[in-house]
């Protein structure tokens, strides 16, 4: 993929748990950036890893499970993606 901006690559994570996790397509647009999403919409781990695969299927970034605890965030998510993809 090319190279995305922050914009782009907060697009990308919303659409990514908006497939995994449809029921949250209305709270999403509303929740800061830099919460911590997982905690917040009390997902799970297999929530989070199938996040992390619909991310690579939609940007060709693989992220490492060993970042997962990292990358919480939607900011520090689209930090990841956009460092990746430069």
């Amino acid at each position: 993929m090319s190279m995305l901006s922050t914009e782009q690559a907060l697009a990308v994570i919303t659409e990514a748990i908006r497939h995994v996790a449809p029921e949250l397509a209305d709270e999403l647009p509303t929740v800061d950036p830099a919460l911590d999403v997982w905690e917040y919409f009390e997902l799970d781990s297999m929530d989070h890893m199938n996040v992390m695969v619909e991310l690579f299927e939609r940007t060709g970034v693989e992220v490492p499970e060993r970042e997962y605890g990292q990358l919480r965030s939607l900011s520090s998510l689209a930090e990841y993606l956009v460092a990746a993809t430069a």
